[in-house]
Parts: structure tokens; sequence; C-alpha cells
């Protein structure tokens, strides 16, 4: 996927995933938030990084392992993202193929960026 379509994509899900997740920690809280927004920790992954790892879990680039070792999280953070973003991408008509390349080590994607050339793919959104 291109990158303008990608940042594209991302400005289009951004606000639906901020108020799904608020909603769900609303759920989990039983009630409104006692501190201020942006008090207490801090969220592992952006707004994009949900969406770009959905995007690579859709086109199963890697194991789970993989891409959560990419973006720095355990394994059950990146599957909550994906469970989060993907029913938006079903949501806005966003089909992502699966690519034919697989990696499982990140010497893996190393070794591949480093002997390929840039391809063009076509966005399906």
């Amino acid at each position: 996927m291109p990158e303008p379509a990608l940042d594209e994509l991302i400005s289009q899900l951004a606000k639906k995933i901020n108020t799904l997740r608020e909603k769900g920690r609303l759920q989990q809280r039983g009630g409104e938030r006692i501190r201020a927004r942006g008090g207490g920790d801090k969220d592992k992954l952006t707004t994009a990084d949900r969406v770009l790892a959905t995007v690579l879990y859709l086109r199963k680039i890697g194991t789970h392992d993989l891409l959560a070792q990419r973006f720095g999280v355990n394994t059950s953070t990146l599957t909550r993202a994906v469970h989060q973003v993907q029913p938006l991408l079903a949501e806005h008509d966003c089909t992502i193929p699966p690519s034919t390349a697989r990696f499982r080590t990140p010497a893996d994607i190393t070794a591949f960026l480093a002997n390929s050339s840039p391809t063009k793919i076509k966005p399906a959104c």
C-alpha cells in the first residue's frame, strides 16, 4: 500500500479508533474518568501504529510474535489493536490482500528490504 494511501486510511479511521478505545475504557472503569485526559500511562501504540500493524497482520507479512516485536509491544497488545481496527477496515470496504512474502525474524525483513526494489501495490480501499 503506498504511503499516501496508508496516510489517508489512518486519517479516516483515527477518530473512530479513539472513540472506540475511550468507550471501552469507560466500560472497563464503570464510569467517567477521574483523572484528566492524558493522565496515567501512555499508549504503547499510536493510532497510526494500530492501523499499520493491522494492515501488516492482514497482509500476513509475519507471525504475531514478529509483528509485536517490531512494534515493541507484547502479542496481547498487538491482538487488541488488530481486533479494534479490523472491523473499521471492513466498514470502509477496505480489503487487504495477503502478501506472498513471509518473514519469521527481524533479520528476514532486513534482508528482504536490502535485496528488493520498491513495488507498487494498488490500494484496495
